[in-house]
């Protein structure tokens, strides 16, 4: 489906080496603003146990996980609405995601300089979030005026259209940010063709020094972030970046030791793409065959054909049945499928069944 993430944050904060980590890449990550100006683009799998459980009872040739898109956006400063610091370009980017990852600096490195002057990380959330609030209006502005002649016209859509968008750039002139995310299908259609990012989801990864990731959340910086993301309901992830960079160079075995001497039972980058998976409201469904065991990711609430073109075209547009047998009704029956149907766990179903999350599918079809 091509989920897209968009890195973004202050400069020197440590955008870069968290791309670095993500992809196992080679994004230049230097002590100076606006060392990225185009962005780096990687994809990371979304590491499913379950996918590498069919991996052992299968056996397959191939195994094809869920993917990320992430790109590494450049560092945005004040004014950035404005044109400051290429900020109308990098801007240009962000509308282009489908989910924001706010990088928030809390590591203090002397080495390391803060385009601010000093570690604060409530006043970075404020610029960052300040200026994609104020391009969000600019866009909102222009396009208010112009539904504003087409409803003198009598256009119903514009007048209903301009409603919406009039609540909308309220909320963001008076709060910075948009109270109610809960929209319609046509909402959502219209706030993505306008490109308003303040609409998308958001998720703040905290880049810590590698003391603070065994601490609790007690540190006062970190209650600070906290305080603003709770009442938003927005996720916050604590990584180190550097960590992160050295994890991805490592075989699994290896990396598995380095993370239980810190005491962490999986990478921070690996929740982050799961958390993003989620956000989106994304499910996975595997097809399970001696050639590939894989991983497709689909809207949750979609129905088996819309499921089934996900793999090909003419899986949807021929359509009959689906076999499915959910995961850990798989797992129940030792991996096999023949003894699913044993035990009446395989099912065969029609063209309204919606998809649940480990479903695993073979689809009948004709054209």
């Amino acid at each position: 489906m091509g989920l897209k993430c968009g890195i973004v944050g202050l400069p020197n904060v440590g955008k870069s080496t968290i791309f670095n980590a993500i992809t196992s890449g080679c994004a230049e990550a230097s002590n100076y603003p606006f060392c990225t100006i185009d962005p780096n683009v990687g994809i990371k799998p979304v590491n499913d146990k379950r996918l590498y459980k069919l991996q052992e009872i299968v056996n397959p040739e191939k195994v094809t996980p869920a993917y990320v898109e992430f790109v590494d956006i450049a560092g945005l400063t004040k004014g950035a609405s404005a044109g400051e610091g290429l900020g109308n370009k990098f801007l240009s980017h962000i509308r282009n995601v489908d989910l924001i990852i706010q990088v928030i600096r809390v590591f203090k490195e002397n080495s390391v300089v803060h385009v601010e002057g000093g570690i604060n990380p409530v006043r970075d959330i404020g610029i960052i979030n300040t200026e994609l609030a104020l391009s969000d209006i600019e866009i909102l502005s222009k396009h208010i005026q112009k539904l504003e002649k087409m409803a003198k016209s009598g256009d119903k859509a514009a007048l209903s259209n301009l409603d919406f968008l009039k609540n909308i750039d309220r909320q963001l002139s008076e709060t910075g940010n948009i109270i109610n995310k809960e929209f319609s299908e046509t909402e959502k259609s219209l706030l993505k063709s306008l490109g308003i990012i303040s609409s998308k989801p958001v998720i703040y990864v905290i880049n810590v020094d590698e003391q603070m990731l065994s601490k609790d959340f007690s540190n006062d910086e970190i209650v600070g972030i906290l305080n603003i993301a709770e009442p938003e309901n927005i996720p916050v992830i604590r990584l180190c970046a550097k960590l992160e960079e050295e994890l991805s160079s490592l075989s699994p075995e290896d990396k598995d030791a380095f993370l239980k001497d810190y005491g962490l039972e999986s990478s921070a980058l690996d929740i982050v793409a799961s958390v993003s998976f989620k956000l989106l409201g994304l499910i996975s469904f595997f097809t399970a065959g001696k050639q590939e065991v894989r991983a497709w990711e689909i809207k949750n609430g979609w129905k088996a054909p819309q499921a089934a073109g996900t793999i090909h075209s003419d899986f949807e547009k021929g359509f009959i049945r689906a076999e499915v047998i959910s995961y850990d009704d798989f797992i129940k029956a030792g991996g096999s499928e023949s003894n699913a149907a044993k035990m009446g766990l395989l099912r065969l179903e029609g063209k309204d069944y919606i998809v649940r999350d480990g479903d695993i599918m073979h689809f009948r079809f004709s054209v």
